[in-house]
């Protein structure tokens, strides 16, 4: 049974920071791009950051230079330090681990989702 468990969510003021953090079971992590994804309300879930399986990093243009997204391979868990936090991320965060197969079949496994709320 695969569990994706974030936390590390809350209230900020603008300027603060959080840090979120994604433990993982049941898949073998090391091989899986693991991504945080956000969904503000009446807004469709946008990607936030990736890191591949050798730790390669992608960010969105919305939170390059302020959020760095990090793995720990040996405790199963993914990171995504939130600096510089603006009203603008206020969002659910959510989890993804992916794998995509030599043949090109892809298995993609979320979390439930952490709530990040940037207000003065």
């Amino acid at each position: 049974q695969v569990q994706l468990v974030e936390s590390g969510g809350g209230s900020v003021q603008p300027g603060g920071s959080l840090r979120l953090s994604c433990a993982a079971s049941g898949i073998i992590f090391s091989r899986y791009v693991m991504g945080w994804y956000r969904q503000a309300p009446g807004k469709e879930r946008e990607l936030v950051a990736f890191i591949s399986i050798n730790g390669y990093t992608h960010y969105s243009g919305s939170v390059k230079g302020r959020f760095t997204i990090s793995r720990d391979n040996a405790k199963n868990t993914v990171y995504l330090q939130m600096n510089s936090l603006k009203p603008e991320d206020t969002a659910v965060y959510y989890c993804n681990a992916g794998f995509t197969t030599s043949l090109g079949n892809r298995s993609d496994y979320w979390g439930q989702g952490t709530q990040v709320t940037v207000s003065s």
